[in-house]
């Protein structure tokens, strides 16, 4: 047990590179989520309508789809040293211009582009595993996704009062502003205080780029088909944005995206044929195989776990402002409490896994989760509002368990592929708060939460095809020798 022990009071080693990643992962969150505790602010501020306020919580999540598989094959590729620093100060910069906003349209380009700090999340998946052991690599990744993913209720905490401060119709725009300079300046900080890998250990890149490698011909088929999804939520959010929807894009534009979205995905997928080709003709060798619907139950679990989250997070604070007629800057801190909860029980989900089984752990947490949302779907106003907090932080704590729990099985499937994993496991969670929110559109909180209950129990039954990592993968160094790595 003892080997599970991290002294998270030090600032060296793999501890410093924690806590340094965690920071960066808060800070992106802190913006990526800057806006929902402002709404009733930025509402009264530029005239918005109901439907306006929904359609930019479903652009919020949605950039991150492709963000998350596109930086995963970089993070891969060039580090994460290189890769956060990035993703903060172009973040830092359309943070700034949403701050500048004044119309509808201006403030749905730059939430839509913001999206794409939603990916620093998988960089540091990347970093974690390649400076902790599989004994450790469950708890800290789950300390570095639960302790990260606090940014966006410390934004629900602490937005509202800063905006206050500066004070105004207009102090919500110095307290989004606040948060992009904040990731600008962190981003020099980790770029300057972390390296990629310990020293004397080899950072293992993929064979090629563009793809996903996978070892079979049944995974590469099922590789195909586990894509259709993030487009289909491209798709959705597209026809959200029609005239269909909130008529933001001319139906010329969306039929257009529609086509350009089914090219980009016959293009992806003869790409995905070009670097797997040779498994049609040369069967793998068994030791450097691993089976692709490891990634596809890992998939489907973050949509109901990270993806229920994003959009709770994005619609509590209205929820509760609207329910119990509250002031919004305690609707946001009650809110806050959903979030809370990542401070332990992400870490509790991957310290779970690492010591009771990957898969035992995610069952039970998936269970939970149905069981919580089914709770929350009868709130109502006639309830006292302690009880309703006290629901949402009891559902919180199976949807962070859950995150963590799904993260302690994406560092062991494959190492060089990491980033790309946790990359289509993220994209995954973004494709859940799309459809989760396009549903919340259309009908009542408590029928919203019943959906993901509905689905969060259907990941149940996908969960049981999982199979629980053990054994060593292996990796092949620069010089052409095979390193194993424990997975257990």
């Amino acid at each position: 047990m003892a080997e599970n022990k991290l002294n998270l009071f030090s600032f060296s080693g793999n501890i410093k590179i924690l806590h340094l990643s965690w920071i960066a992962f808060f800070i992106s969150f802190f913006v990526w989520f800057n806006h929902a505790p402002l709404l009733v602010a930025i509402q009264d501020t530029l005239g918005l309508t109901d439907q306006q306020l929904k359609t930019l919580l479903i652009l919020n999540v949605t950039l991150t789809i492709p963000a998350r598989i596109v930086v995963g094959m970089l993070v891969d590729k060039y580090g994460p040293r290189i890769m956060f620093p990035l993703l903060l100060g172009i973040s830092s910069i359309i943070c700034f211009f949403f701050a500048m906003a004044d119309s509808f349209e201006q403030l749905a380009a730059a939430r839509f582009m913001l999206g794409f700090i939603g990916a620093g999340f998988v960089i540091g998946i990347r970093m974690i595993s390649e400076w902790f052991p599989a004994k450790q690599v469950g708890v800290a990744e789950g300390i570095y996704g639960g302790w990260g993913n606090f940014g966006s209720a410390a934004a629900a905490m602490t937005l509202p009062s800063i905006a206050l401060f500066f004070g105004g119709d207009e102090g919500w725009r110095y307290a989004i502003a606040l948060s992009g300079a904040i990731a600008l300046v962190y981003a020099f900080v980790y770029y300057n205080m972390v390296s990629d890998s310990p020293k004397g250990s080899t950072y293992f890149k993929p064979k090629k780029s563009g793809g996903m490698e996978v070892t079979s011909p049944a995974d590469f088929v099922l590789y195909l088909v586990m894509n259709i999804p993030l487009y289909a939520a491209l798709a959705l959010l597209t026809w959200k944005l029609s005239p269909a929807g909130v008529s933001l894009l001319p139906e010329s534009v969306a039929e257009m995206i529609y086509v350009g979205l089914i090219a980009v995905y016959l293009y992806q997928a003869y790409h995905i044929y070009k670097i797997n080709h040779p498994i049609f003709t040369t069967p793998v060798p068994e030791i450097h195989r691993y089976k692709f619907k490891q990634v596809a139950v890992l998939n489907l679990a973050y949509l109901a776990t990270f993806g229920s989250e994003l959009a709770v997070v994005s619609m509590l604070p209205l929820f509760f402002h609207n329910t119990f007629d509250i002031d919004p800057v305690l609707a946001g801190l009650l809110a806050s409490g959903f979030a809370f909860m990542n401070l332990v029980s992400r870490p509790i989900g991957g310290l779970f896994s690492d010591r009771f089984g990957r898969k035992r752990t995610l069952t039970f947490c998936i269970a939970g989760l149905a069981a919580g949302y089914f709770l929350m779907s009868q709130i109502s106003s006639g309830w006292p509002i302690v009880l309703a907090v006290l629901a949402t932080m009891l559902c919180s704590f199976f949807v962070q368990a859950g995150e963590g729990a799904v993260f302690a099985v994406v560092p062991l499937i494959q190492r060089r592929l990491t980033g790309q994993i946790a990359g289509m496991a993220g994209a995954y969670g973004n494709v859940g708060a799309v459809l989760f929110l396009t549903v919340l559109s259309f009908v009542s909180a408590q029928t919203f939460f019943l959906v993901i209950a509905i689905t969060s129990a259907i990941t149940l039954i996908a969960v049981q095809f999982m199979d629980e990592p053990k054994g060593q993968m292996a990796e092949i160094l620069p010089d052409g020798t095979v390193q194993m790595i424990d997975v257990h």
